[in-house]
C-alpha cells in the first residue's frame, strides 16, 4: 500500500508494521468483520419472521398446524447447533441441486447417489462451477443465513408463543365484546402488547447470535475467525513478512471485538425495553410511574 512496502526485507519497525498490516489478506480480515455484522442484521429479521411463524403454527385451533409448530420447535431445539449447522447446510445445498436437476435435466440416466457421492448435471449446479468466486461466497453465505434463521426461529418461535400466552386474558376479551373479529383481536391487542414479554427472551436470543457468528468458520465461510487464525498462525522466513504464533493477539482482538458488539446491544436493547415498558402494567412500568412522580 505504501511506497516503502516494495522490499519487506528491508524494513524494520512501525514501518514493517504498517506494510504488515496494510497488506490485502489483512484487509481480508477487515472485511471479515463486515461479514460478521452482516449475517447479523440479515440473519435477525429472518430468524424472527421464522419464530413468529413458528409460534402462530404451535397456537393454531387446526391439529396439524399446532404440530408443525411445536415439533419444528421441539426438533430444531433438541439438536446441538453445530450438528444441526454441519447437517442442514449439506442438505439445503444438495436440495437445491436435486430440484434443479429434476427440472434441467430430466433425461439424465445415472444415478445421483454415487456410493459417497453426490453427483447432478453440470447444468444443475449451483451455482454453477464457472461462476466467479464472490458469485459462490455470496451463495454459501445465503445457505448460512438461512440455516442460522432456522435454528435460531425455533428459540424465537418458544419465546414468542410464551408472549402470547402471557398476555391477560381480560384485555382479549375487550376487544372481543367491542365486536372485534378473532384476526383484529390478534393484530391490535395481543401482538402489540406481547413484545414486552418477548424481549427478555429475544434479547438473550441476538446475544447468542452473536456468540455463534464464529460457526461461520466452520460452515467454510472467511469470517474473522478465519482470518485471525490464517494470519496469527507461524510464519516462516520463506513468508514477506515472517513472525512467530501470534494467534494470541488476534483471538484478543476478537474478543474486543464481541465484548463491544455485546455492550452496544445492552445499550440498545435496554432503551427498546424502557420504550416498550412505557405506561404498561409491569414492574418496570410501575418503576418508570414512580420515578416519573418522584
Amino acid at each position: 500500500m505504501f511506497a516503502y512496502c516494495a522490499d519487506p526485507k528491508t524494513l524494520e519497525g512501525f514501518q514493517w508494521l504498517s506494510c504488515y498490516l496494510t497488506t490485502g489478506t489483512h484487509f481480508s480480515f477487515y472485511g471479515s468483520f463486515l461479514v460478521v455484522l452482516v449475517l447479523l442484521f440479515v440473519t435477525a429479521p429472518v430468524a424472527l419472521a421464522f419464530g413468529f411463524g413458528g409460534a402462530m403454527a404451535a397456537r393454531s385451533p387446526a391439529a396439524p398446524l399446532r404440530w408443525l409448530g411445536k415439533g419444528y420447535m421441539a426438533m430444531v431445539r433438541g439438536v446441538p447447533d453445530i450438528v444441526f449447522f454441519l447437517f442442514f447446510i449439506i442438505a439445503l445445498d444438495q436440495g437445491f441441486e436435486w430440484l434443479m436437476h429434476q427440472v434441467r435435466c430430466p433425461d439424465w440416466t445415472d444415478p445421483i447417489r454415487q456410493g459417497l457421492e453426490f453427483r447432478v448435471c453440470p447444468q444443475a449446479k449451483i451455482p454453477p462451477n464457472a461462476a466467479p468466486q464472490m458469485i459462490h461466497q455470496i451463495y454459501n453465505f445465503g445457505l448460512a443465513v438461512v440455516t442460522f434463521a432456522i435454528v435460531f426461529g425455533a428459540f424465537a418461535a418458544n419465546v414468542l408463543a410464551g408472549a402470547m400466552s402471557a398476555v391477560p386474558r381480560a384485555q382479549l376479551e375487550t376487544g372481543e365484546a367491542y365486536g372485534m373479529t378473532q384476526g383484529q383481536v390478534f393484530r391490535r391487542i395481543m401482538v402489540p402488547q406481547m413484545w414486552i414479554y418477548a424481549l427478555p427472551g429475544l434479547s438473550n436470543l441476538w446475544l447468542i447470535l452473536i456468540k455463534a457468528t464464529p460457526l461461520l468458520f466452520i460452515l467454510g465461510i472467511q469470517d474473522a475467525v478465519y482470518w485471525a487464525r490464517e494470519l496469527g498462525g507461524f510464519k516462516s522466513q520463506t513468508y514477506s513478512y515472517p513472525h512467530p504464533d501470534w494467534r494470541l493477539w488476534y483471538f484478543l482482538g476478537l474478543l474486543i471485538f464481541y465484548l463491544l458488539m455485546t455492550r452496544v446491544s445492552e445499550i440498545v436493547l435496554g432503551r427498546i425495553t424502557r420504550r416498550l415498558t412505557h405506561g404498561q402494567a409491569t414492574a418496570a412500568g410501575e418503576a418508570q410511574r414512580k420515578g416519573a412522580l418522584a
